[in-house]
């Protein structure tokens, strides 16, 4: 059985500045994305959080259905950054530095990062990010941003058969469940962190470090955008979020918005000593 969050120990834990200083909570919503979008709407301050237990309406890229049953963690966070519209899909990658750098000092797991807004752990997926913008005269308004990650809940017996193999969930890795609000706690703590650094200095430094956990860089891709199916190896992510593959011919062609699916290869295309062309 899943563990339930308690709610009076998961706001007793919140030490950060901004992110989570107001929390919205329900045992069961439709969609944390869709109620964070609500309350910014109706002036909700940067760092207010809506979680649930459960959503019966969780959503991803493309509006592919989320699966989110009791024992996940299903949050999503509004922000007012202050930046274009073409630069909210970087906060994608703010929120996957979090999560990573989390799981791997929480719990000792070797994480890895996949373009544009997943998180793996043996390449699987184990977290997916969403970030959802309002914008009014070309100025962003706000922004939410939604964290989905599989925690105390055992894939093979929640997750259709065909998923099961794309999926995992921190209780299938580690084999134990974890404490929810702690999890939760550090991973608003790494996010105010990380996007703080990102207001800062931009996008520059977020990137290099994400590109740490980018193990499918040097490897086999395919991406599907709009239909159509390219294939080559994911050489980098460009400082502007694009992916860049190297194709057959040897050229290089940029990848703005589409479905990555990893081939599997014993090792990577390109060197560890490869240069990096694009940071």
């Amino acid at each position: 059985m899943a563990c339930k969050m308690n709610l009076t120990r998961l706001q007793e834990g919140i030490r950060t500045r901004l992110m989570g200083r107001i929390v919205f909570f329900s045992r069961d919503v439709g969609s944390t994305n869709e109620w964070a979008k609500e309350l910014a709407s109706q002036s909700a301050p940067e760092g207010t959080v809506a979680i649930a237990e459960t959503q019966t309406h969780g959503h991803g890229r493309l509006d592919r259905k989320w699966i989110s049953p009791a024992g996940g963690l299903w949050f999503s966070v509004v922000l007012r950054p202050k930046i274009a519209l073409a630069e909210v899909s970087q906060l994608t990658f703010v929120a996957g530095l979090a999560v990573a750098e989390t799981l791997r000092e929480l719990y000792g797991l070797k994480v890895e990062t996949k373009w544009p807004n997943d998180v793996l752990i043996s390449g699987r997926k184990v977290c997916g990010i969403l970030g959802e913008a309002s914008s009014t005269g070309g100025k962003i308004s706000f922004v939410v941003l939604g964290v989905g990650l599989n925690a105390n809940f055992d894939i093979g017996r929640v997750f259709p058969r065909t998923m099961r193999r794309s999926a995992t969930s921190l209780e299938s890795e580690l084999e134990r469940k974890v404490q929810l609000e702690t999890l939760f706690n550090a991973l608003l703590e790494k996010l105010e962190k990380t996007f703080d650094l990102y207001t800062r200095e931009g996008f520059t430094p977020i990137l290099s470090e994400w590109k740490k956990h980018a193990l499918f860089l040097g490897r086999k891709v395919n991406v599907i955008d709009q239909g159509k199916k390219i294939k080559g190896t994911a050489y980098d992510v460009a400082k502007d979020g694009a992916l860049v593959l190297r194709l057959d011919d040897g050229s290089l062609a940029h990848v703005f918005a589409g479905d990555v699916s990893l081939h599997i290869s014993r090792r990577p295309v390109l060197g560890p000593d490869r240069k990096n062309e694009f940071g």
